[in-house]
């Protein structure tokens, strides 16, 4: 599967554990950054992910911060993208089975790095169940607009 990962400084050195974990998975990574610990603004990184998994450039996203909050409004302001922030491994595996998210937000400084594996692998390893009422649900989203 194709990943796009970004985060910011908060969640810089969890980027890079979580990169090494999809690869060993088999899973082709594009990393967008950042790319040093320095202090950074996570917008443009959150919307070069959205923007990829939008564009079917990758199939799902991850995106980090320290709290994952920030960097999941940014992904979610995106026509077509369902990002979920999940702090638990339940979460990560409903929010695949009922919603269909396509991308998942995490806080660095908010769960720790098994924790972050865990959900990681969960999200990655959970199909959409397709049942009519999860689809109906998903069609109504879509149409919704300002």
């Amino acid at each position: 599967m194709k990943v796009a990962i970004g985060a910011d400084h908060g969640a810089f050195d969890r980027k890079a554990m979580v990169i090494e974990h999809l690869r060993a998975a088999g899973h082709e990574v594009k990393d967008f950054g950042t790319y040093s610990p320095e202090s950074c603004d996570y917008p443009a990184i959150g919307k070069s992910v959205a923007l990829s998994v939008q564009s079917g450039e990758s199939d799902r996203g991850i995106v980090m911060c320290t709290t994952g909050i920030g960097i999941s409004i940014v992904a979610n302001r995106f026509d077509g993208i369902r990002c979920a922030l999940c702090s638990d491994t339940t979460s990560a595996r409903l929010t695949r089975q009922h919603n269909d998210a396509n991308m998942l937000s995490m806080g660095a400084g908010v769960i720790g790095p098994n924790l972050t594996m865990d959900i990681v692998d969960i999200f990655m390893n959970t199909e959409f169940s397709n049942e009519e009422k999860h689809v109906r649900r998903l069609s109504q989203l879509a149409k919704i607009k300002e």
